[in-house]
C-alpha cells in the first residue's frame, strides 16, 4: 500500500504501474455499474456518464475527502510546490490505491470500494443532458421560470477527518420541503441534493 502513495518524484519505484492498473479497474467497475443501472441507455450516453464518474476532478475530490494528500510520499520539489494538493497527483494516487486494493484483496473488494466511494456521484447521475451536472440543470430550470436560485446549506458533517460525510439541504421556492444530499465532499452533497430537487419537481426521474 505504501507503493501506491509513492510519487515518481520520491523514488524510481513509484505508483505509476499501480495507477495504470487502478485506472483500468476503475473504468471497468464504473462501466459495469452504469450498464446495470441504465438498461435503456445508449453507448454514447454510458460513455459520457462514465467520463464524469472517473474524471480527474471527481477523483481528486474523493482523495481530498480522505486527506490522501497528507499520506503521499513526494520528492522535495513537489513538496515545496504543494504537490500534495495538486489535482492530477491526488487523482493518480487514488487510482494507484485501487490497483493496490485489487492486488492485496482481489476484484470483489476493489469493486466494493470503488462503488462505495462513487455512491454519491452515482446518485446524481441521470440520462437527461449528461453534459451538465445536476446543480447546473436545476439552476437553468429555475431561471427558465424566473424563479429564485436554489440555496444550499451544509447542515451536518459526520465522521473522522479522513472519511467525512457532508449533509446538505437545498431550498427552492417551488418545493415545500428542502431536498437533501450527502457525500464525501460539500460539492458532491450539493449535486446529490440538486438531483433530488429535480426529481421532486418531476423534471427528472433519475433512471430514464
Amino acid at each position: 500500500m505504501v507503493l501506491a502513495l509513492t510519487h515518481r518524484s520520491f523514488a524510481g519505484r513509484n505508483n505509476e504501474r499501480l495507477e495504470f492498473l487502478g485506472d483500468a479497474i476503475l473504468n471497468f467497475v464504473a462501466g459495469e455499474a452504469l450498464f446495470d443501472r441504465f438498461p435503456l441507455a445508449r453507448e454514447g450516453q454510458l460513455s459520457r456518464l462514465r467520463a464524469r464518474l472517473v474524471k480527474g476532478e471527481t477523483l481528486a475530490v474523493l482523495a481530498r475527502g480522505f486527506d490522501l494528500g497528507d499520506y503521499l510520499r513526494l520528492g522535495s520539489g513537489e513538496l515545496k510546490s504543494g504537490g500534495f494538493r495538486r489535482e492530477s497527483i491526488l487523482a493518480d494516487a487514488l487510482e494507484a490505491l485501487i490497483g493496490a486494493i485489487y492486488l492485496d484483496a482481489g476484484m470483489d473488494m476493489a469493486r466494493e470500494r470503488v462503488l462505495a466511494w462513487l455512491a454519491s456521484e452515482f446518485e446524481s447521475l441521470t440520462l437527461v443532458d449528461t453534459n451538465k451536472d445536476p446543480k447546473t440543470r436545476l439552476q437553468e430550470f429555475l431561471q427558465s421560470r424566473a424563479c429564485e436560485l436554489p440555496r444550499y446549506e451544509v447542515v451536518d458533517i459526520q465522521g473522522e477527518p479522513h472519511c467525512r460525510t457532508f449533509f446538505v439541504e437545498c431550498e427552492i421556492t417551488l418545493l415545500n420541503e428542502k431536498s437533501r444530499g450527502q457525500g464525501v465532499s460539500r460539492r458532491i452533497a450539493e449535486q446529490v441534493a440538486a438531483a433530488a430537487a429535480l426529481i421532486a419537481l418531476g423534471v427528472e426521474n433519475g433512471h430514464d
